[in-house]
């Protein structure tokens, strides 16, 4: 079983309709398969932010939903409050949870702003890592001049054009849609109801005016306090403890105090668990400490133990191909603990930022991988499938050829996506090796050697597919592209053993 998991958070320009905010929620609860995890709604914003998870197809159809109503619902023309907006339903970001690849989310994007667009007849903007144009990766420019400011610039401002959907505003205003990595939305709230100096606090640690990288901030006034209103973009690279003392430290210029925060929405649990280290002065903290990431540790070794029994039974399913994956998605997480061993040390202070970096990378080549290697199981059954169709008279022979290679063609192509995302393992292990704790250089080693062979392993699956293949233009395609990876490969194989030589000897002098 698959388990695609998607998260969606639309936010919509409703924050004190019950009514509408209730219909809305209706129409995203219609669909049974997806659930709604987080509903936050505020007054002074007017503004409500969902959080829906489940599947892609299904919390795609059921945003669309939520769309519609909004749209029927909510009049731009009418809409006042302290968040800057653009339309009805405001933006609707796609974040990948579970066994899907922000690729996968992109897709989402374009077709969900294709049907609103067509369908509604809304205007959609794609941004983040959905976006067409260096300039709408940012949604803040998307949104310059709120809705009022786009009436005109939609017609008038080529720059301005939408993605799908007419070049004019109706009543629901327009839409962004788009892709992008977890974020916090973060609300500081401070003991003054003077909004300017929530604005000059929020100035001051925005990144865009010079402050922390990964903040966007603005100060707005909520239930009679001043607020700094945040979007925390990276949380890993610039932590929510950094930016409450940020602010602590600033308000206390201006004579005032943090009175709470809140959240918006969702957070991931590391980042609790980050802030909570850093207050502590946990220096020794490592994750294996928390008792439920113990439990869930045991869990996975019984899911591999588990994976293996399947292997070696006589079932076809899992082969070669899952084994491939599974063998590149331990060898990412080697990388992932050799990184780890590197972070917080005061000897490696200099390489911090290129191993959370790598560490990151491999938690998602390890998501990627294990995505792959049901994928193998599933493509492998399809190809058997397509060939114990009937094939008694010519109509039949032909559709079952053409299930066969369609299915082959699957049966080709994910092999070689584990070749590739092994390829980036590779990479990353070689950073690893060349950066990383001199003292885990070996398990740096092993990943790469781990990686390679998964690219022989999976290389193989992909030719031995492709011999079935009677397009000789995508044979030709997958082949090539095969090739290319084991020749970069074979490059960062010679360069990782040839760097864990000369460390390993220099440690030992």
């Amino acid at each position: 079983m698959n388990n695609k998991l998607v998260e969606c958070i639309p936010n919509f320009s409703a924050g004190r309709d019950k009514q509408t905010i209730a219909s809305i929620r209706s129409a995203i609860n219609a669909h049974s398969d997806v659930e709604i995890l987080d509903c936050h709604s505020d007054f002074d914003h007017n503004r409500t932010v969902i959080t829906i998870l489940g599947n892609p197809e299904s919390v795609s159809a059921a945003v669309f939903d939520g769309i519609k109503t909004a749209s029927d619902l909510i009049d731009m023309h009418k809409h006042v409050g302290e968040h800057p907006r653009i339309g009805a339903t405001d933006v609707v970001p796609f974040v990948p949870i579970q066994n899907v690849t922000m690729e996968e989310c992109v897709r989402l994007a374009e077709q969900l702003g294709k049907r609103v667009g067509e369908t509604l007849q809304i205007p959609v903007y794609l941004y983040e890592e959905a976006a067409r144009s260096p300039e709408n990766k940012n949604l803040e420019n998307i949104r310059k001049g709120q809705f009022e400011g786009l009436i005109t610039a939609i017609r008038s401002d080529p720059g301005r054009q939408p993605d799908f959907g007419p070049m004019e505003l109706g009543s629901a205003g327009a839409t962004v849609i788009g892709a992008r990595a977890p974020l916090i939305a973060f609300n500081v709230y401070l003991t003054t109801d003077d909004v300017a100096i929530a604005k000059r606090i929020a100035k001051t640690i925005r990144f865009s005016s010079g402050g922390l990288r990964f903040v966007k901030a603005m100060g707005v006034e909520v239930d009679g306090l001043a607020q700094v209103s945040m979007n925390l973009t990276n949380f890993s690279k610039t932590s929510i403890a950094h930016v409450v003392e940020m602010i602590r430290r600033e308000a206390g210029r201006f004579g005032v105090r943090v009175h709470h925060s809140e959240l918006v929405g969702l957070i991931p649990n590391t980042a609790l668990i980050d802030a909570a280290v850093w207050y502590l002065q946990l220096d020794q903290f490592d994750y294996s400490q928390i008792l439920e990431n113990s439990i869930q540790k045991n869990r996975e070794m019984q899911g591999a133990s588990h994976f293996l029994e399947a292997l070696a039974s006589a079932d076809p399913t899992p082969g070669g191909g899952s084994a491939a994956a599974f063998t590149a998605a331990q060898a990412a997480a080697l990388v992932a603990m050799v990184a780890r061993l590197t972070i917080g040390k005061k000897k490696y202070q200099a390489v911090q930022e290129r191993m959370q970096d790598t560490l990151a990378g491999a938690l998602k080549s390890i998501e990627k991988l294990h995505s792959l290697q049901r994928s193998d199981e599933q493509a492998f059954t399809r190809v058997m499938e397509a060939y114990r169709m009937p094939k008694e008279n010519p109509q039949n022979i032909r559709k079952r050829d053409m299930r066969i290679q369609t299915a082959l063609v699957t049966a080709a192509k994910v092999p070689l996506d584990t070749c590739a995302e092994a390829l980036a393992v590779m990479v990353m292990a070689l950073t690893c090796a060349q950066e990383g704790n001199v003292h885990a250089v070996s398990d740096a080693g092993t990943a790469g050697v781990l990686a390679y062979a998964a690219i022989a392993a999976a290389g193989a699956n992909t030719e031995i597919n492709c011999l079935s293949l009677h397009d000789e233009g995508t044979k030709e395609n997958l082949l090539q592209e095969l090739s290319a990876i084991k020749e970069k490969a074979i490059v960062l194989n010679k360069e990782i053993k040839k760097v864990i030589f000369d460390r390993s000897t220099i440690e030992m002098l």
